[in-house]
């Protein structure tokens, strides 16, 4: 049994998952009901995941911190205003798509008991919030802001503490890092449980009537990781920016559409940052910070959701509430939860802008959740590996001012 375990982990991760995936998509056709029990690997996949992530973000933040001497430069600055500005750009690719490819959305009465955020102050007050959040009861809620806030802070004071006890921190990060690494083997037999579970419970059928919405979605997402990122990276260090751009997309990208989950996904875009050679220090930090405000795949699912229903509606908009709409869209993208559907609850807010109604905003969102068996997976696989992305493309600029040689060939040992 240890042989063959050892020949399994040798294969590449990817190929493994790949496998999974097509006995779950093979079980959910011929045999649904009898091979249902396999739905509960997909859940204990994704639940172990989103245990460990926020445990190993603390220490991890906390240790890189403590390490940073004074003087040390890092590339946070830059990231974060990739970031911001991939949101925005997301953002106005769905404005623009929405307007080329109006869509007109199936209204149903229905009841909520959601309570989205009112107006753009009320997300930053929830970001605020969050960010002073017990620290105890941020590590159980899987809360990244106030995770980090508290982090950096304990991490900040202990650099005054002894040796020994940044060396105590160091070693449980590391030993965290360890069991996350364990956790990700598991992978495989997590996603075919997942698969299998979108497949039987939601099928294709309820999709075919969104088909229009769903295409212009995922066009937007498509337009944003094939034409926008690459830009931008190719800016940032003048060389050909698809062989980065395909790797992250196919390392971090996949696990993150099954996952459908940012926050449980940043082990996996910890293990590529590590193969790519970046700053530990740097993307402990970054990561995390990208689950929670580097949402460009949210950012578009806000903006078009909110023009098809003032499309619906025959509100007229014009370009002056279309640029307000991308901004607003970003913002609000930024405070989008981490975990499945997060950004779904944000369109109300988006929606008040154009005078519509909560109720039927509320209409709006109970679509997204119709076709977030798609929606979501795309948007978190945009979201997540657009995190390594930038992460990497920043240090690379830095490598690149110094003459140093960029590489991507290291990744290809992420998946073994």
């Amino acid at each position: 049994m240890i042989k063959l375990y050892e020949k399994w982990i040798k294969i590449s991760l990817i190929k493994r998952i790949l496998v999974g995936m097509v006995i779950g998509i093979f079980l959910a056709i011929v045999a649904p009901q009898k091979a249902s029990g396999i739905v509960i690997f997909g859940d204990l996949f994704v639940s172990a995941l989103k245990a460990i992530a926020p445990v190993l973000v603390f220490f991890l933040v906390i240790a890189a911190v403590v390490q940073h001497k004074k003087g040390q430069k890092t590339n946070m600055q830059s990231i974060i205003v990739l970031y911001l500005l991939g949101t925005f750009l997301a953002a106005v690719v769905a404005v623009i798509g929405s307007f080329i490819f109006p869509v007109d959305l199936i209204l149903k009465a229905s009841e909520s008991s959601i309570a989205p955020p009112g107006n753009i102050v009320g997300v930053l007050k929830g970001l605020l919030m969050n960010l002073v959040d017990n620290p105890v009861n941020a590590l159980i809620k899987g809360n990244y802001i106030g995770i980090l806030f508290w982090s950096i802070l304990f991490g900040f004071f202990l650099r005054e503490g002894n040796e020994n006890t940044k060396s105590v921190v160091i070693d449980i990060s590391e030993v965290i890092l360890k069991v996350v690494k364990t956790v990700i083997e598991c992978a495989p037999i997590g996603i075919m449980g997942l698969i299998f579970n979108s497949l039987s419970t939601n099928g294709l059928a309820s999709l075919l009537a969104y088909g229009k919405l769903i295409l212009l979605l995922l066009g937007c997402m498509a337009f944003v990781a094939f034409v926008v990122n690459p830009f931008i990276v190719w800016v940032m260090i003048r060389q050909n920016p698809f062989p980065l751009t395909l790797k992250c997309l196919k390392y971090s990208g996949i696990t993150a559409f099954f996952t459908r989950s940012s926050a449980a996904n940043i082990p996996v875009n910890m293990s590529l940052c590590e193969e790519l050679g970046l700053d530990k220090d740097v993307y402990s930090v970054s990561i995390p910070l990208g689950a929670t405000i580097n949402m460009a795949g949210a950012a578009i699912t806000i903006s078009v959701f909110a023009l098809s229903a003032a499309h619906t509606l025959g509100v007229q908009v014009d370009i002056f509430s279309a640029i307000l709409l991308s901004v607003l869209s970003a913002i609000s993208a930024c405070g989008a939860s981490g975990v499945a559907g997060g950004s779904l609850l944000l369109i109300p807010l988006a929606c008040s802008l154009f005078g519509i109604s909560n109720d039927i905003a509320m209409q709006v969102v109970g679509v997204g959740f119709i076709i977030g068996v798609i929606q979501d997976s795309c948007e978190t696989a945009l979201n997540s590996s657009t995190d390594v992305l930038f992460t990497s493309i920043a240090e690379y600029a830095n490598w690149r001012k110094e003459g140093r040689k960029i590489s991507f060939s290291r990744v290809e040992n992420v998946a073994k």
